[in-house]
This record gives C-alpha cells, sequence and structure tokens, in this order.
C-alpha cells in the first residue's frame, strides 16, 4: 500500500462522513433500530457507511473492506485489509452527546499501520501521517488541504503515583472498575468510542482498561493513532500485543496505554 495515497483518502472520506452525520445529528429526530446483536443503528451509521465504502473501493478496489455495517464483510477472513466503523459510538450519537467517531484504518499482517479518527461534534481530528506518525489537525478542515498539524505524543514518563485513567461512558461496570483500583490514580474521566485512545495518544490520558465486547472496528483506527504516538495496545491476560484479522473480528479485553504505566 502507497501510505502518500492512502493517508488523504482516509482524512478526505472521514471529513465527508462526518459532514453527513453531523446533517441527520442536526435534523429532526432519527430512526433508532436494533441490531440483531441488540445494538442501534440509525441513518447516521448506514449513511456514513455508504459513503466511506463507495469512497474506498473505488480508490483501493483490490484490497479487502471490512465494515461493520456490511454483515457479509464479517464472513470474509484476511490479515491484511481496510477496516471501517462509519459510526463508532452511536448510543453517545443517539443521546446527543458527542462522544461519536469515524474509525477508518489499514491493517497490514495483523497490524493497524494507518488510521484516522474523526470526532465531528467536538471538531477533533486524530491521523497517521504517511511515516506513521500520528498527529491532531486543527480546524476548520479543508477537505483537500491539512490545516496546521499538531505531533501527537503518549505521556511517557505518566506518575504511576497517580494516573490519568480513561474509561467507556457506555459500557463502565464494576469490573472495571475494581481493575482501575488496583491503581493508584489521580484522576478517572469518562469517554465514548475510539476517542479514548486518542486521548491516551495526545497525553491527556495515560491508560485506557477495557473489559468488555468490542470488535476491531471498533478499535483499529484508534490503535493505529495511539501506536504512531508511542503507545500500545494489549491484551488484558497475558499483555501480548492486540493484533487484527482475528476469527469472527472480536477483541480480548484490552489496555491501551503509554508504556510508561506499570502494570499489576
Amino acid at each position: 500500500m502507497d501510505f502518500a495515497t492512502l493517508v488523504p483518502v482516509l482524512r478526505r472520506l472521514a471529513l465527508e462522513a462526518g459532514d453527513r452525520i453531523m446533517e441527520i445529528y442536526d435534523g429532526p429526530d432519527f430512526e433508532v433500530r436494533a441490531k440483531g446483536d441488540a445494538s442501534p443503528v440509525t441513518e447516521a451509521d448506514e449513511a456514513a457507511d455508504a459513503l466511506i465504502s463507495a469512497g474506498l473501493r473505488a480508490a483501493f478496489p483490490g484490497e479487502v473492506l471490512i465494515t461493520e455495517e456490511q454483515a457479509e464483510s464479517h464472513a470474509l477472513t484476511a490479515s491484511t485489509f481496510l477496516i471501517v466503523d462509519p459510526l463508532d459510538g452511536t448510543k453517545e450519537f443517539v443521546q446527543r452527546r458527542g462522544d461519536f467517531t469515524v474509525n477508518i484504518a489499514w491493517v497490514e499482517n495483523g497490524v493497524p499501520l494507518r488510521g484516522v479518527v474523526y470526532a465531528p461534534a467536538k471538531g477533533r481530528l486524530f491521523y497517521t501521517l504517511p511515516d506513521g506518525r500520528a498527529v491532531e489537525e486543527t480546524g476548520p478542515f479543508d477537505k483537500e488541504a491539512p490545516g496546521p498539524l499538531r505531533p501527537l505524543r503518549v505521556n511517557a514518563a505518566p506518575d504511576n503515583d497517580g494516573l490519568l485513567v480513561v474509561a467507556s461512558k457506555s459500557h463502565r461496570d464494576q469490573a472495571t472498575d475494581d481493575y482501575i483500583n488496583r491503581y493508584r490514580v489521580k484522576d478517572a474521566k469518562s469517554a465514548g468510542s475510539s476517542l479514548k485512545f486518542c486521548l491516551v495518544a495526545s497525553g491527556e490520558a495515560d491508560f485506557y482498561p477495557r473489559l468488555g465486547r468490542t470488535m476491531e472496528w471498533d478499535t483499529a483506527a484508534g490503535d493505529a493513532v495511539l501506536r504512531g504516538a508511542g503507545g500500545q495496545v494489549l491484551r488484558l491476560g497475558d499483555h501480548g500485543v492486540l493484533t487484527y484479522g482475528k476469527p469472527g473480528w472480536d477483541n480480548p479485553h484490552f489496555l491501551a496505554l503509554s508504556p510508561g504505566v506499570m502494570l499489576k
């Protein structure tokens, strides 16, 4: 894959999908339906998925495309692929809380190498450059010409006597709280969607534990951004690096963090 070609396409499609999502978000009431797994889906999910999928297939017709909203893609198997969650944080979208994102990533041999995470309601755009470095772009956003870029870097020397922890807003449970309580925590905040990866990547948090079900499309783009900022995503049990292209696209429980966090 030519990353100099890939990155501008991912960025542009994320911005275009974000515009479409915000048209629906700011409009009159929208329909919310339940999918087979009881998770919600809206016309914004479907409109963003159609836009992104068409754009990726036009730009990269030979590549495998996995997307949350197209169940037929979930039967595919690959170690190298494009993967999309067109609207991550649908519950936040439905409740109009703003913590939702557009996620698009490129995975190569099981590793998310490039990705974009766009939070349109918050005006925050995170992505990896062609060379793999992670940045946050300052808006307003021009779809063809990037604006000012802020390099992202994890907090390389977090205070393990007072960590900054971020956890899920919609999926926080007692198991997560019990795990967090193993550590000395200075501040714990909640955030929705893949924004949590980006908060660790930017140094706004040190540590994001996820003890709950996620799918690869939920995490790949944020994982790529975090890796590009010097962070890592590890499996909870053995602390091995989280990989992609797993059967069924399910993730195990994981920890997204600065390498300076001392795990317990």
